[in-house]
Protein backbone atom coordinates (compact mmCIF):
# COMPACT_ATOMS: atom_id res chain seq x y z
CA UNK A 1 0.00 0.00 0.00
CA UNK A 2 2.69 2.48 0.73
CA UNK A 3 4.93 1.80 -2.51
CA UNK A 4 1.60 2.00 -4.38
CA UNK A 5 0.61 5.67 -2.60
CA UNK A 6 4.49 6.87 -3.02
CA UNK A 7 4.46 5.94 -6.31
CA UNK A 8 1.57 7.75 -7.88
CA UNK A 9 -0.49 7.76 -10.88
CA UNK A 10 1.28 10.30 -12.47
CA UNK A 11 -1.46 10.61 -15.54
CA UNK A 12 -3.81 11.12 -13.06
CA UNK A 13 -1.78 13.43 -11.09
CA UNK A 14 -1.10 15.61 -13.88
CA UNK A 15 -4.09 15.24 -15.93
CA UNK A 16 -5.14 19.22 -16.52
CA UNK A 17 -7.19 18.47 -19.42
CA UNK A 18 -10.47 16.61 -17.72
CA UNK A 19 -12.60 17.58 -14.77
CA UNK A 20 -11.99 13.92 -13.28
CA UNK A 21 -8.03 14.92 -13.20
CA UNK A 22 -6.50 15.93 -9.69
CA UNK A 23 -6.00 19.93 -10.49
CA UNK A 24 -9.29 20.08 -11.27
CA UNK A 25 -10.48 18.34 -8.38
CA UNK A 26 -8.00 20.42 -5.68
CA UNK A 27 -9.59 23.63 -7.98
CA UNK A 28 -13.03 22.41 -6.77
CA UNK A 29 -12.08 21.95 -3.42
CA UNK A 30 -10.40 25.12 -3.14
CA UNK A 31 -13.66 27.31 -4.70
CA UNK A 32 -15.39 25.68 -2.17
CA UNK A 33 -13.73 26.55 0.61
CA UNK A 34 -12.87 29.92 -0.58
CA UNK A 35 -16.30 30.73 -1.29
CA UNK A 36 -17.58 29.17 2.28
CA UNK A 37 -14.98 30.98 3.77
CA UNK A 38 -15.80 34.37 2.06
CA UNK A 39 -20.10 33.55 3.10
CA UNK A 40 -19.19 32.41 6.56
CA UNK A 41 -16.62 35.87 7.15
CA UNK A 42 -19.68 38.13 5.90
CA UNK A 43 -22.41 37.06 7.88
CA UNK A 44 -20.14 36.67 10.71
CA UNK A 45 -19.60 40.19 10.88
CA UNK A 46 -22.84 41.84 11.74
CA UNK A 47 -23.98 38.69 14.25
CA UNK A 48 -20.39 39.24 15.99
CA UNK A 49 -21.00 43.34 16.53
CA UNK A 50 -24.70 42.39 17.52
CA UNK A 51 -23.22 40.10 19.84
CA UNK A 52 -20.42 42.07 21.76
CA UNK A 53 -21.61 43.27 25.24
CA UNK A 54 -19.77 46.22 24.58
CA UNK A 55 -21.76 47.53 21.18
CA UNK A 56 -24.80 46.28 22.32
CA UNK A 57 -27.06 45.61 24.83
CA UNK A 58 -26.25 42.77 27.28
CA UNK A 59 -29.75 41.24 26.48
CA UNK A 60 -28.64 41.42 22.86
CA UNK A 61 -25.58 40.07 23.52
CA UNK A 62 -26.59 37.05 25.34
CA UNK A 63 -29.29 35.99 22.10
CA UNK A 64 -25.94 36.35 19.73
CA UNK A 65 -23.61 34.34 21.89
CA UNK A 66 -26.10 31.54 22.22
CA UNK A 67 -27.26 31.23 18.57
CA UNK A 68 -23.46 31.16 17.70
CA UNK A 69 -23.28 28.57 20.37
CA UNK A 70 -25.98 26.35 18.86
CA UNK A 71 -24.52 27.05 15.09
CA UNK A 72 -20.74 25.57 16.97
CA UNK A 73 -22.81 22.56 18.54
CA UNK A 74 -23.17 20.51 15.13
CA UNK A 75 -20.28 18.87 12.89
CA UNK A 76 -19.81 19.97 9.35
CA UNK A 77 -20.69 16.66 8.36
CA UNK A 78 -24.03 16.78 10.19
CA UNK A 79 -24.75 20.07 7.89
CA UNK A 80 -23.44 18.49 4.96
CA UNK A 81 -25.80 15.44 5.18
CA UNK A 82 -28.77 17.99 5.68
CA UNK A 83 -28.25 20.10 2.88
CA UNK A 84 -27.38 17.23 0.77
CA UNK A 85 -31.19 16.04 1.15
CA UNK A 86 -31.92 19.78 0.49
CA UNK A 87 -30.19 20.70 -2.68
CA UNK A 88 -28.50 17.14 -3.91
CA UNK A 89 -24.93 16.44 -3.72
CA UNK A 90 -22.27 18.67 -5.59
CA UNK A 91 -19.82 21.36 -4.58
CA UNK A 92 -23.01 23.74 -4.05
CA UNK A 93 -23.41 21.40 -0.77
CA UNK A 94 -19.88 21.85 0.12
CA UNK A 95 -19.99 25.80 0.23
CA UNK A 96 -23.14 26.38 2.01
CA UNK A 97 -22.29 23.54 4.74
CA UNK A 98 -18.74 25.15 5.45
CA UNK A 99 -20.46 28.95 5.41
CA UNK A 100 -22.78 27.59 7.90
CA UNK A 101 -19.68 25.78 9.93
CA UNK A 102 -17.75 28.69 9.61
CA UNK A 103 -20.14 31.21 11.16
CA UNK A 104 -20.19 29.31 14.38
CA UNK A 105 -16.47 29.34 14.27
CA UNK A 106 -15.34 33.08 12.84
CA UNK A 107 -18.08 34.70 15.10
CA UNK A 108 -16.94 33.81 18.50
CA UNK A 109 -13.45 35.24 17.13
CA UNK A 110 -14.26 38.39 16.20
CA UNK A 111 -16.69 38.96 19.34
CA UNK A 112 -13.24 38.18 21.48
CA UNK A 113 -11.54 41.01 19.10
CA UNK A 114 -14.25 43.53 19.70
CA UNK A 115 -14.37 43.13 23.26
CA UNK A 116 -11.09 43.78 23.68
CA UNK A 117 -10.94 46.99 21.87
CA UNK A 118 -9.50 50.26 23.73
CA UNK A 119 -12.57 51.90 25.07
CA UNK A 120 -10.88 55.19 24.75
CA UNK A 121 -11.95 55.64 21.01
CA UNK A 122 -15.17 54.80 21.19
CA UNK A 123 -15.83 57.48 24.47
CA UNK A 124 -14.15 60.15 22.29
CA UNK A 125 -16.34 59.24 19.35
CA UNK A 126 -19.55 59.28 21.64
CA UNK A 127 -18.13 62.84 22.83
CA UNK A 128 -18.01 64.16 19.53
CA UNK A 129 -21.55 63.26 18.92
CA UNK A 130 -21.18 59.99 16.80
CA UNK A 131 -24.38 57.83 16.60
CA UNK A 132 -23.63 53.78 16.83
CA UNK A 133 -23.01 53.18 12.95
CA UNK A 134 -20.28 56.10 13.03
CA UNK A 135 -18.68 54.31 15.73
CA UNK A 136 -18.53 51.34 14.40
CA UNK A 137 -17.17 52.63 10.84
CA UNK A 138 -15.21 55.42 12.51
CA UNK A 139 -13.61 54.12 15.40
CA UNK A 140 -13.91 50.49 15.43
CA UNK A 141 -13.57 48.81 12.16
CA UNK A 142 -9.90 50.51 11.32
CA UNK A 143 -8.75 48.78 14.72
CA UNK A 144 -10.27 45.36 13.64
CA UNK A 145 -9.52 45.02 10.21
CA UNK A 146 -6.36 43.31 10.81
CA UNK A 147 -7.37 40.54 13.25
CA UNK A 148 -10.64 39.86 10.87
CA UNK A 149 -8.44 39.00 7.57
CA UNK A 150 -6.09 37.19 10.03
CA UNK A 151 -9.07 34.97 11.26
CA UNK A 152 -10.97 34.88 7.65
CA UNK A 153 -7.42 33.09 6.13
CA UNK A 154 -7.27 31.36 8.76
CA UNK A 155 -10.48 29.47 8.43
CA UNK A 156 -9.85 29.07 4.83
CA UNK A 157 -7.48 27.22 5.49
CA UNK A 158 -9.32 25.19 7.78
CA UNK A 159 -11.78 24.88 5.16
CA UNK A 160 -9.71 23.27 2.44
CA UNK A 161 -9.52 20.08 4.83
CA UNK A 162 -13.01 20.45 5.69
CA UNK A 163 -13.67 20.28 1.88
CA UNK A 164 -12.23 16.97 1.71
CA UNK A 165 -14.04 15.62 4.24
CA UNK A 166 -17.24 17.11 2.90
CA UNK A 167 -16.24 15.23 -0.42
CA UNK A 168 -16.91 12.07 1.30
CA UNK A 169 -20.25 12.56 2.32
CA UNK A 170 -20.97 14.31 -1.91
CA UNK A 171 -20.54 17.35 -1.10
CA UNK A 172 -18.27 17.89 -4.12
CA UNK A 173 -14.37 18.48 -3.98
CA UNK A 174 -11.69 15.78 -3.85
CA UNK A 175 -12.86 13.90 -0.79
CA UNK A 176 -15.31 11.37 -3.03
CA UNK A 177 -12.87 10.43 -5.53
CA UNK A 178 -10.36 9.44 -2.37
CA UNK A 179 -12.45 7.86 -0.77
CA UNK A 180 -13.80 5.93 -3.93
CA UNK A 181 -9.99 5.02 -5.10
CA UNK A 182 -9.39 3.86 -1.09
CA UNK A 183 -12.38 1.66 -1.06
CA UNK A 184 -11.36 -0.19 -4.96
CA UNK A 185 -8.10 -0.03 -3.21
CA UNK A 186 -6.61 1.61 -5.98
CA UNK A 187 -3.62 3.26 -4.28
CA UNK A 188 -1.61 4.74 -6.84
CA UNK A 189 -4.47 6.69 -7.59
CA UNK A 190 -5.19 7.68 -3.59
CA UNK A 191 -1.69 8.52 -4.06
CA UNK A 192 -2.32 10.82 -6.39
CA UNK A 193 -5.21 13.21 -4.67
CA UNK A 194 -3.20 12.76 -1.37
CA UNK A 195 0.26 14.38 -2.94
CA UNK A 196 -2.08 16.97 -4.68
CA UNK A 197 -3.92 18.34 -1.09
CA UNK A 198 -0.41 18.11 0.43
CA UNK A 199 0.44 20.40 -2.12
CA UNK A 200 -2.34 22.29 -2.30
CA UNK A 201 -2.60 22.76 1.39
CA UNK A 202 1.61 23.91 1.36
CA UNK A 203 0.26 26.40 -1.20
CA UNK A 204 -2.28 27.96 0.63
CA UNK A 205 -0.32 27.56 3.89
CA UNK A 206 3.10 29.83 2.40
CA UNK A 207 0.39 32.47 0.85
CA UNK A 208 -1.49 33.19 3.89
CA UNK A 209 1.52 33.03 6.26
Amino acid sequence: ILTSIFTPNTDFLLDFSSKGGVPYLMLETMAIAFLGTIIGTIVSIPIAFLSSRNIVPKWMAHIGVMMITIIRTFPAVVYGLMFIRVTGPGPFTGVLTLAISSIGMVSKLFIEVIEDLDPGITEALDAAGCNTIQKIQYGIIPQLMSNFISTAIYRFEINIKYATILGMVGAGGIGAPLIFAISAYRWKDAGALLIGLIVTVLIVEAVST
